[in-house]
């Protein structure tokens, strides 16, 4: 079932859990999403990127995810969120569109440029009755350590404390985005929480954390971040790397098929898997 965004994430922080808000991009991975929620009775967060927007177009894939939550999720609570908005322009697509909480990244810009941006954009999603994420720090991805000739000290790109609490008193976001080791992407051995900045962080913000870049961080890591304030866990990269390495094999072994329909589940069942053990890991089973 469709609800919004504030019926999800409060009961998290309460509860001590974290929300799963996983990325779909088609069809078959929105069912996936959904059928892990249900088989763990889970609530769950479904969400879309700018690229999404422009390759699935922004009411077709609403629509798919709609009718999904609606039909396939009777009884879990589904919220849908605009992951990395870039732009007002997309926030306000999205809040047009009936997504209850957006993100408004701007944290590539100067500090106070992305609080002027931030603040507009979660000034327009209140007015809407909609919930907003802001972010500050840089959360690295391949490309950003590429471009920055980065090694091995991440540190000088997470998130400040002080810095993150008037960033927070002067947008009135919802839920915060921060930088605490994460990255987005798949990075074995070089992902790993700053726990101390994350509850210092916490302290600060007095917000609900997100934890994005976290398909490759350790799950003890996890379990730990969850108890020092985060409350929603993104996964995407994961679920995308399953589906296209499981396609792969299965257009392997399967040579001469031609009709997607026994193509597509292969890959369905195995985002499903990944879903449910994240669902696991987050703690967010028979939360509904």
């Amino acid at each position: 079932m469709l609800v919004h965004i504030k019926e999800i994430i409060p009961k998290a922080v309460k509860g001590n859990y974290a929300v799963p808000a996983f990325n779909t991009f088609n069809l078959e991975t929105t069912l996936a999403i959904v059928r892990g929620a249900v088989a763990k009775k889970s609530p769950v967060i479904i969400q879309i990127s700018e690229k999404t927007i422009k390759y699935a177009g922004l009411k077709p894939i609403t629509h798919i995810m709609e009718t999904i939550a609606k039909n396939e999720a009777v009884v879990v609570p589904v919220a849908l969120h605009l992951d990395h908005g870039k732009s007002f322009h997309s926030v306000a697509e999205c809040i047009s569109a009936g997504f209850t909480s957006i993100h408004i990244d701007a944290s590539e810009l100067p500090y106070d440029e992305n609080v002027i941006l931030t603040k507009q954009a979660t000034d327009y999603a209140h007015k809407n009755k909609c919930w907003a994420q802001g972010e500050l720090g840089t959360i690295l991805n391949k490309k950003s350590i590429a471009k920055k000739k980065i090694k091995d000290d991440f540190s000088k790109f997470m998130t400040n404390p002080s810095q993150a609490e008037k960033f927070v008193k002067k947008t009135k976001i919802n839920t915060f985005a921060p930088s605490v080791g994460a990255m987005h992407g798949i990075f074995k051995g070089k992902e790993k929480i700053n726990q101390t900045l994350l509850k210092e962080i916490k302290q600060k913000t007095k917000l609900p954390l997100v934890l994005h870049g976290a398909s490759g961080v350790p799950d003890q890591d996890i379990k730990q971040a969850i108890k020092n304030g985060v409350a929603v866990i993104n996964i995407d990269t994961r679920l995308r790397q399953v589906f296209t390495n499981t396609l792969r094999q299965t257009l392997m072994s399967k040579v001469h098929e031609i009709d997607p329909r026994d193509i597509f589940p292969a890959s369905m069942d195995s985002v499903q898997k990944i879903v449910e053990e994240k669902i696991e890991l987050f703690g967010s089973v028979n939360k509904c």
